[in-house]
């Protein structure tokens, strides 16, 4: 199989656009003074960067609601077009687009420490779902960060209900142990047992679980009903359904420059394989290629072919 697969339908990715602040330093911060970086602003956000990561995988139809700040709206409808996603961006009249400011340590695997202001991004609410978003649509994607704001949460009921009453396949990715933590795993686990495919990290899965072997907790996590595919970065992948480890995926072996964004990567090719009729554990030896190509880039994004992807430069 190569790594652009025809696709069978549409995929719907519902999420966050986020912009990114980048800044790669060597070492630990140093407090109270300054520490130098190599500061970039990217365009970013787990579900943007899912859907752009599938589109470049190779599905043709990939669209993506989300919620953005007028500050930033037509500088990322410009990005999301440019990397083959159709953006249907919802301006909020109150909060600006979202920001994140990615730490990565460039002498510690490209390790990153995010630092959030979710802006407009969980500011998603169900009057912004239509279904006939659903129309033609072969699986639909939502990203866990939707559960951690009351509003977006109702989104994701209704996105979950719609596709489900379609016969529509919904994965989703937990997004964020910090924020998994507090939002609480049962409530976490009561919308998971819902889902078809769930795609947690090593860390992830493990604090849903309570054990600390990420095989067992992919398998445990699987037992609940969906398909589970845990991603550990450096240590590939696995796929577990219905309480059994199925697949272990190697990581392609890679020199990190920045792992912003590697889980998304991951996630898109994944999905695109899925959409295009490749089984989970064939699919997941895709997000592990795509995971490998971006740790050796700047930013959560697939390259683009015109070099693009920076902010605009203001005067």
């Amino acid at each position: 199989m190569t790594d652009k697969t025809p696709a069978r339908g549409g995929l719907l990715v519902v999420g966050d656009v986020i912009t990114d602040v980048v800044a790669r330093h060597r070492g630990p911060l140093a407090a109270r003074t300054d520490t130098a970086a190599v500061i970039r602003t990217l365009p970013g956000g787990a579900g943007a960067n899912v859907a752009c990561w599938a589109a470049d995988a190779g599905c043709a139809d990939v669209t993506l609601l989300a919620r953005v700040g007028a500050d930033a709206a037509r500088w990322h409808e410009r990005e999301l077009l440019a990397a083959g996603v159709r953006p249907r961006l919802v301006v909020d009249p109150v909060e600006p687009t979202g920001t994140v400011i990615c730490l990565v340590d460039g002498e510690a695997a490209a390790e990153r420490t995010f630092l959030t202001s979710s802006g407009a991004s969980l500011r998603l609410e169900p009057a912004d779902f239509s279904e006939r978003l659903l129309d033609g649509v072969a699986r639909l994607h939502l990203s866990g960060y939707l559960l951690f704001a009351e509003s977006s949460r109702a989104l994701a009921e209704t996105a979950l209900a719609a596709a489900r009453a379609r016969g529509v396949p919904v994965s989703l990715d937990p997004a964020s142990a910090g924020f998994l933590a507090r939002f609480g795993t049962d409530r976490f686990l009561e919308f998971a047992g819902r889902l078809d495919v769930l795609l947690p990290s090593r860390d992830e899965a493990c604090l849903l679980t309570g054990v600390s072997d990420w095989a067992e907790a992919a398998a445990e996590l699987s037992g609940l009903g969906p398909v589970v595919v845990a991603k550990a970065g450096a240590d590939g992948a696995l796929v577990a359904r219905a309480g059994v480890v199925s697949a272990r995926v190697p990581a392609a072996p890679v020199r990190a420059t920045d792992s912003t964004g590697a889980g998304d990567a991951f996630t898109g090719a994944f999905l695109a394989a899925l959409v295009a009729g490749a089984p989970a554990e064939a699919a997941a030896e895709r997000g592990c290629r795509a995971g490998a190509r971006a740790v050796l880039r700047v930013g959560g994004r697939p390259p683009r072919p015109d070099g693009g992807g920076r902010a605009p430069r203001t005067r």
